[in-house]
């Protein structure tokens, strides 16, 4: 009895310390989690020590490191890999510092998942806050829900769903956020920004919201230190005076200038201005399109092109040049012109007496079905609708062709009027190949009635050749030549039909075999068939005249054109 007692006592005592030996070694492994981390048993607090926060020497620190909590409990039986840290929670990793209200500390797979006014912060610039997040130590990549901030010095990103990969810098979401700076306000339903490089990225419905002007966007690059926005697919940004459509290019929001490509359009009060690259300043008012120009006035339905233009919002002027071509299509039938440089002035701007002033130089060449012209340069003012084409100016209209030193064509509701030839005026009909009627005189006008030449006043020195025809065959039957100081000619179908002079007039009828070679043509004859336009395309090909076949000019003072004008302000 007595040996079983002392068997039995001996193995209860190494039992007991068996079982102490099992409980220290317990809590030495649950203090060895943290490296030498010293609990505060009287607080219930978790405390890291000085030297836990220090990594080895030469060795980057990988492990999500407890700092401190309020309270630290651990279940090795049902979850022996996670610790439980509630109150004042502070983590570390690396240079990144996270706080919460509560944690749990997954020790296999180095990640963290908190709860409650949770925080991180990367040195003094970076700051995430949410109500949750999920940390994994091994990838680096921080999963946050539910009112989510990131704060990179004055750029805050607001969303409810963020994902934060420290290994690249980027934070990016996929449920709707919101990035804000000291300009512009930016939403999207995808979106991702790295504070590194201050871009950001934008898709599907895209906004940024300028006090100025409003940008929607399918696609958008955004930088919030040069306030540069980048656009990456069908864009508009609208303002109060205009509206742009691109789909690739950028936009300075801070000095309101844009590089646009891929036929972008920039349209004003009914100016649309389209080209294969646009470039506009807002601030300056004013535009430049390069390539396959075209700057279309929905409001007075005409149009500018070329390969370049130029248009200033704020003055009304514009600028084409580089196959310039202007379209007047306010009637059914068109009215193309061409010239080396097409210039569009505007006086006294949005008030009611304002008026404009189209000048066209050099090598202007105008065609429409009806009527072509031909002329170095030519300025139309909408005040009194006058168009006026100086230096070697030509017009036709059907098998007419009027010439001059300086041709007026008064317009009423974009259609001819009445044209005024000013000295040395002189009109051509072909009759057939070697057959012409002709007037000259010192000057002549012609009135037109729906777009057709109906009647022509020749005054002053009035020459004239004129082959009547018979009405059954249209046959010549003869030529009539006379002199007279004042005539009135009248047309139909585009042909001259009868002349009435006013006055004394003096003339001779030849019989068609015995005509005078000096009177079948007048003195100031020249027949430029071969100069005029044929079609739209052909306004772009310039052709000189022959030798010789120049109109004889008066010995009055010389026209002056919107080019001698030019010269002579450069010269003073």
């Amino acid at each position: 009895m007595q040996r079983k007692y002392i068997r039995t006592h001996f193995l209860n005592k190494h039992r007991y310390l068996l079982i102490g030996v099992l409980c220290l070694f317990g809590i030495c492994l649950l203090s060895a989690q943290d490296k030498k981390t010293k609990t505060a048993t009287s607080k219930n607090k978790v405390v890291a020590t000085d030297k836990q926060q220090a990594p080895a020497a030469g060795k980057q620190k990988t492990r999500v490191d407890l700092l401190y909590a309020d309270e630290a409990q651990a279940d090795k039986l049902s979850r022996p890999d996670v610790q439980i840290l509630v109150g004042s929670v502070r983590l570390k990793h690396d240079s990144m510092y996270m706080f919460c209200d509560s944690a749990l500390i997954f020790e296999k797979i180095n990640s963290v998942e908190a709860f409650g006014n949770v925080r991180m912060e990367q040195g003094d610039t970076l700051f995430i806050y949410g109500d949750y997040l999920y940390y994994d130590g091994m990838s680096q990549l921080a999963i946050l829900r539910e009112n989510v901030r990131m704060i990179n010095r004055k750029t805050e990103l607001t969303t409810d769903s963020l994902n934060y990969d420290r290994l690249y810098n980027l934070g990016y979401y996929f449920e709707g956020g919101t990035l804000t700076d000291e300009e512009n306000v930016l939403t999207s339903e995808w979106g991702e920004y790295s504070p590194t490089t201050k871009l950001a990225v934008f898709n599907h419905d895209v906004k940024l919201v300028n006090p100025k002007f409003v940008l929607t966007s399918d696609t958008l690059k955004y930088s919030t230190e040069t306030k540069v926005a980048t656009i990456l697919g069908p864009s508009d940004i609208v303002s109060e005076q205009n509206h742009i459509y691109s789909e690739r290019g950028v936009y300075n929001t801070i000095t309101e200038q844009a590089e646009l490509l891929d036929r972008s359009i920039l349209t004003n009060e009914g100016k649309k201005l389209t080209g294969d690259s646009l470039f506009y300043d807002r601030k300056l008012g004013y535009g430049e399109a390069f390539d396959n120009v075209q700057m279309n006035d929905t409001v007075n339905r005409n149009m500018l092109t070329g390969d370049y233009c130029f248009y200033n919002e704020l003055t009304g002027n514009a600028v084409a040049t580089q196959r310039a071509m202007a379209v007047d299509y306010s009637q059914g039938d068109s009215l193309f012109m061409h010239a080396d440089t097409l210039r569009l002035i505007t006086y006294h701007l949005n008030t009611d007496s304002m008026y404009r002033e189209m000048r066209a130089y050099h090598k202007v060449r105008a065609y429409r079905t009806d009527v072509q012209a031909v002329c170095d340069s030519l300025v139309y003012n909408s005040k009194d609708s006058c168009m006026t084409m100086y230096t070697d100016p030509i017009l036709w209209h059907g098998e007419q062709q009027l010439l001059g030193e300086e041709i007026k064509v008064y317009m009423n509701d974009s259609t001819i009027d009445w044209a005024h030839i000013i000295r040395q005026a002189l009109t051509v009909e072909k009759m057939d190949s070697i057959h012409y009627n002709q007037v000259s005189g010192k000057e002549m006008k012609a009135f037109f009635i729906d777009g057709d030449m109906r009647r022509v006043e020749v005054n002053g020195n009035v020459l004239v050749v004129y082959y009547p025809v018979e009405e059954k065959d249209s046959s010549l039957i003869m030529m009539n030549y006379s002199e007279g100081g004042l005539l009135k000619m009248y047309l139909k179908d585009r042909k001259m039909e009868r002349g009435v002079f006013v006055g004394k007039t003096t003339g001779t009828a030849y019989p068609l075999d015995q005509i005078p070679a000096e009177k079948s043509k007048l003195p100031s004859f020249v027949w430029f068939d071969y100069i005029r336009p044929k079609n739209k395309e052909d306004i772009f090909e310039w052709r000189g005249k022959k030798a010789g076949e120049v109109l004889k000019k008066s010995d009055r003072k010389p026209v002056v054109s919107p080019r001698n004008m030019h010269i002579k302000r450069n010269k003073k």
